[in-house]
């Protein structure tokens, strides 16, 4: 559906017709900016009005998304960025449209020439190929290493699932599946492994009692000093 793109007391705001949506609703997101959502049935009038209405909480929540913004990673095309398996580079294009390049174990992000390095949509794209590369290694990774010490210690788990998680490194459910962060793959080994072995001892002791910490010892030296150290790092980098 066609975007209309307007300036409110020096805010860009984007209103977006949607076949699907009932009502007029506004979402304000990093790196995507203030966007309206219009039913169809609704002119761009109407949800210009709207916007009056509501410029104060806008222009509340559009402070707060500028302030978050200036706390992520900002990309350009000095960028190299390192995984565990892949250098990421980020270069202009003159092609029209948002591109990849494989070489090797480089990974060329392309931006076209037209676009902004630095707006939402160049940022989101770049972000989203850093995570999706992470996501890639991590399912080949985590999985082989978490058998691997459960085999040597004996540790028994149903299943494992990798995820983009926002709060937790780790999870070990009721029934013994266990839940990991795609980004462990940016931390220690010896960190991942105490992350593992953390989650492997919950399916013995599904608390944090002294009974826990005390399992988890025999199978990882040091336990505590590692969960202190684990704490110097942040899920999200953005």
């Amino acid at each position: 559906m066609k975007v209309k793109v307007l300036k409110f007391q020096n805010i860009e705001i984007r209103f977006k017709k949607n076949l699907k949506s009932k009502n007029l609703s506004i979402s304000i997101k990093p790196f995507i900016g203030v966007v309206v959502t219009v039913p169809i049935f609704l002119s761009y009038g109407t949800a210009q009005d709207f916007v009056l209405k509501k410029i104060d909480w806008i222009k509340k929540n559009h402070l707060k998304m500028v302030q978050k913004e200036k706390s992520h990673t900002i990309f350009d095309f000095s960028t190299k960025f390192n995984t565990r398996n892949h250098i990421i580079l980020i270069k202009p294009t003159i092609n029209d449209d948002f591109s990849i390049q494989y070489i090797q174990n480089k990974i060329i992000i392309c931006i076209p020439e037209t676009k902004n390095i630095l707006s939402s949509a160049s940022q989101t794209y770049i972000r989203n190929i850093i995570i999706n590369t992470w996501k890639k290694e991590a399912q080949q990774f985590l999985p082989r290493r978490v058998n691997e010490l459960a085999n040597q210690f004996n540790l028994k788990f149903q299943k494992i699932s990798v995820r983009n998680t926002k709060s937790r490194w780790g999870s070990c459910s009721y029934n013994n599946n266990i839940s990991l962060s795609l980004h462990l793959m940016r931390i220690p080994d010896k960190l991942i492994d105490y992350v593992i072995l953390h989650e492997l001892t919950h399916t013995i002791v599904k608390n944090h009692s002294n009974v826990f910490w005390e399992t988890l010892e025999k199978v990882c030296e040091n336990s505590k000093q590692l969960d202190k150290e684990l704490k110097n790092y942040n899920l999200s980098i953005f």
